[in-house]
This record gives C-alpha cells, sequence and structure tokens, in this order.
C-alpha cells in the first residue's frame, strides 16, 4: 500500500470518528469515555504496532500537550471533561510533529464555531457580554448582573466544541 492510501485512509478513519463525536455532542452535549479514551487507546497502541517506541512516545507526548491545553479553560468551567479527552486523542492521532498547528487550527475554529452559533442563535451570549462588561465597564453591577445569567448547566450555554476539535484535526491531517 502507498503512503498517501494510508494517509488517505487515517484521514477517513478520523473523519468518521469525529462524525460520531460531533452527533453526541451536538445532541447531548456530551462526549463518551467510549469513544475519546478509547479512540486514544487504540491510537496509541496502533503508534506502537506500526512505529515502535519512538512513535508511542510522540503520540503520548502531543496528547498530553493537547489535553493540557484545555485544561485551564475545564478548570475554569469553560469546558467539558470530554473536549479535553476528545483533544487528548487528536493529539494522539496528530502526533508531536503536528500538535502546534493542531492546536492553533482548533483554536480558531473553536472561535468560528462560536460566533457562527452565536450568530445563529443556538447558544446565549449573556455570559460573554457579561464577562466582557466586567472587564471594561467599572460602573457594571457585577452581582446583579451575574443573578441574569442562565445557568452554566444549559444547554445554550454550552459550546459544543468538538467541531472544532475535529476541524483542526482533519486540518493538520489533510493528505492533498
Amino acid at each position: 500500500m502507498s503512503p498517501e492510501s494510508c494517509q488517505i485512509g487515517l484521514w477517513l478513519l478520523v473523519l468518521a470518528w469525529s462524525a460520531v463525536l460531533c452527533h453526541r455532542d451536538w445532541r447531548e452535549r456530551r462526549l463518551p469515555n467510549l469513544w475519546t479514551v478509547g479512540g486514544a487507546a487504540v491510537v496509541l497502541l496502533a503508534r506502537f504496532w506500526l512505529g515502535g517506541t519512538g512513535s508511542l512516545l510522540s503520540g503520548f507526548a502531543a496528547a498530553a500537550a493537547g489535553g493540557l491545553f484545555l485544561l485551564l479553560p475545564f478548570l475554569a468551567r469553560g469546558a467539558g471533561g470530554g473536549d479535553v479527552k476528545m483533544l487528548f486523542a487528536a493529539g494522539a492521532v496528530a502526533g508531536w510533529e503536528r500538535i502546534l498547528p493542531l492546536l492553533l487550527y482548533t483554536a480558531f475554529a473553536g472561535l468560528g464555531v462560536a460566533v457562527a452559533l452565536l450568530v445563529a442563535g443556538q447558544v446565549d451570549g449573556a455570559r460573554l457580554k457579561h464577562y466582557a462588561r466586567c472587564c471594561c465597564d467599572f460602573r457594571y453591577d457585577r452581582v446583579v448582573g451575574r443573578a441574569g445569567l442562565p445557568p452554566k448547566d444549559s444547554e445554550r450555554a454550552r459550546v459544543p466544541f468538538s467541531f472544532a476539535i475535529a476541524l483542526g484535526l482533519l486540518t493538520v491531517l489533510w493528505p492533498f
């Protein structure tokens, strides 16, 4: 098998995996561990089997960097645990050589997805408006503003970040 056909096959597998996760995230705002952690485990085992210890370490280092990238937003309750685990798995797929482009493309895709959902009215921008006013308007009453926010667990307050991760990973792996 030629390297180009292997690259296309990998891209198609990642496309299918991403489609399942994006569908679940859109419908339920949850990413199942079976698909995120299981996907990372399968990728890391495949890296070891196909490329040896060096490939495994490259995948694990990139996976750790991907997970750490979303750790601070997760601790601030701005990202879900499933997003962290999906980016961990995406880092394992991308490998150390492509982790920086993956994180960059994912960040820009996340911004684009959030803006598109705000414009379409699919997510509530009240929390974003509140945080912007807290930073920029010294006369703004933060306590009153916080009381009027929708609950953080509300579906309209959460952006399905799996789309951004999938777009970033598919862009990094694009074979053409």
